[in-house]
Parts: C-alpha cells; sequence; structure tokens
C-alpha cells in the first residue's frame, strides 16, 4: 500500500515504514499528521481525489531535523576583481510514515 502525498508545495510517494525528508515543519510533539492525500493505492483498488481524498490521513513520527546538501552560489564579472560566494544548508524535517488511514468515500 502506497500514498502520495503534498507537503511543503512537494508531492511525496509514502509507504508505511518510509523515513522521508520534508520541508521544516514546526509541529507540536512528536505525532504528524498529514491531510492532503491526493492518491492512495491499496494493492487492490486505488483513490484518486479532486484534488485531494477527505477523511484519508498519513500519520507519522518526527525523528528531527536534518540538514541538506551544501548549495554553492557564485557570482562573478570577467575582468572586474568582482566575485560574490554564497553558500546556503536548507533545514528539513525527518519524518518516519506510522500509518496510512483509508476511508471509504471521496
Amino acid at each position: 500500500m502506497y500514498a502520495i502525498i503534498e507537503t511543503g508545495g512537494k508531492q511525496v510517494r509514502v509507504e508505511e515504514g518510509d523515513t522521508i525528508d520534508v520541508e521544516l515543519l514546526h509541529a507540536e510533539g512528536d505525532a504528524i499528521q498529514f491531510d492532503q492525500v491526493l492518491f492512495i493505492n491499496d494493492g487492490t483498488s486505488i483513490q484518486i481525489g479532486t484534488p485531494y481524498l477527505t477523511g484519508c490521513a498519513v500519520q507519522g513520527t518526527l525523528l528531527g531535523e536534518a540538514k541538506g546538501q551544501k548549495v554553492i552560489n557564485f557570482k562573478y564579472k570577467r575582468r572586474k576583481n568582482s566575485h560574490r560566494k554564497v553558500g546556503h544548508r536548507q533545514r528539513y524535517s525527518r519524518v518516519k510514515i506510522t500509518k496510512i488511514a483509508l476511508s471509504g468515500g471521496k
């Protein structure tokens, strides 16, 4: 069984037991629930939302924060002795998916 959820403006394919990195969530406690479920495949049937499924949710546990790879922004102007280097590391929330809760209707 797998589902496609939307979080942080991105769509993520998740299964139970997966560990994913999503945009930083400012959540209270360890339990997180994703309500914006776009698609669920339970092996025998599929459910497609328009755009979201009502009554369906994906539950997870917040494991902590993680940092992505460093991205370097380097600007320069040739022959002008002008350059600028900026580095950035995006922070993510690491979430372990515990349950995909189905509903009967859309």
